[in-house]
């Protein structure tokens, strides 16, 4: 197995400047529970989100969109092809699109509407240690968003994942791991508040399709996006007094991280 490698703070803070300085236009066709939040969370650093969902309208919109992510969480059959819609017409426009394959595993539809569209090559992939092994048709026991696997017994399948698809692949849990099945970097940080509040693993994903549509290196710029939703997460749960207030210190956190700070 490659050994992982540490995310330098000068990568993190070019990723992030790049950033904000392109503002994204991303295309969220996320599930029905996190939409608010993930919207805020673009917007607190600087992206521009949207939400489109129907069928032709999700194709049109992808094809101007600067990144496009897909969140199974609340999938249904008409969401489904909507999804597909919009991911072969990013494709043709050559816009990136990443897969956030919320319950992979434990529910079967969405199982199988994630391994179908593997083929139609995502960017990225973020998503739990047992979501990632069961993408990647390792055993694999999920209950539903919880993982009950650590991200480091996902490592392997992450990097055959990444080897297969062509994507970057997050699998993030205590220690995230980012890889494009060549190369490994470890991000740290986090804290365990954001496991306790709904959307924190969905927002990323979409800041995931953000920086994945960012020039340069795709693995640099995924792994800065987690360690910048980590530290945000950091920063917010220090100043926090339980999950109530951990949202809007989230929040402004995002919304206070500057480039330059971070080096």
């Amino acid at each position: 197995m490659i050994q992982p490698q540490h995310h330098s703070h000068a990568d993190v803070a070019h990723s992030l400047t790049q950033y904000q300085q392109q503002s994204p236009l991303i295309h969220c066709m996320t599930n029905d529970v996190v939409q608010t939040f993930t919207a805020n969370v673009l917007l607190a650093l600087g992206a521009s989100p949207a939400m489109v969902i129907d069928a032709e309208e999700a194709a049109q919109f992808s094809a101007i969109a600067d990144a496009l992510l897909i969140n199974v969480g609340t999938l249904t059959r008409d969401r489904s092809g909507a999804m597909l819609a919009a991911i072969k017409a990013a494709n043709a426009a050559g816009r990136p699109w990443t897969l956030d394959p919320v319950a992979a595993g434990a529910l079967d539809f969405r199982t199988t509407f994630c391994h179908q569209v593997l083929a139609l090559k995502p960017a990225a992939i973020r998503g739990n240690a047992s979501e990632i092994m069961a993408l990647a048709k390792l055993e694999v026991s999920g209950r539903g968003v919880d993982s009950q696997h650590s991200s480091t017994a996902a490592l392997q399948a992450a990097v055959l994942l990444a080897a297969e698809t062509g994507a970057v692949v997050a699998v993030t849990g205590e220690v995230d791991f980012v890889t494009d099945g060549v190369r490994i970097i470890s991000v740290h940080g986090g804290s365990p508040l954001m496991t306790r509040v709904v959307g924190t693993g969905c927002a990323l994903s979409a800041v995931v399709a953000g920086f994945a549509a960012l020039p340069g290196d795709r693995l640099l710029h995924i792994a800065s996006a987690c360690r910048v939703v980590a530290l945000a997460g950091e920063r917010a749960a220090a100043v926090a007094q339980g999950t109530g207030s951990f949202i809007p210190a989230f929040l402004d956190a995002l919304y206070q991280l500057h480039p330059e700070a971070l080096v």
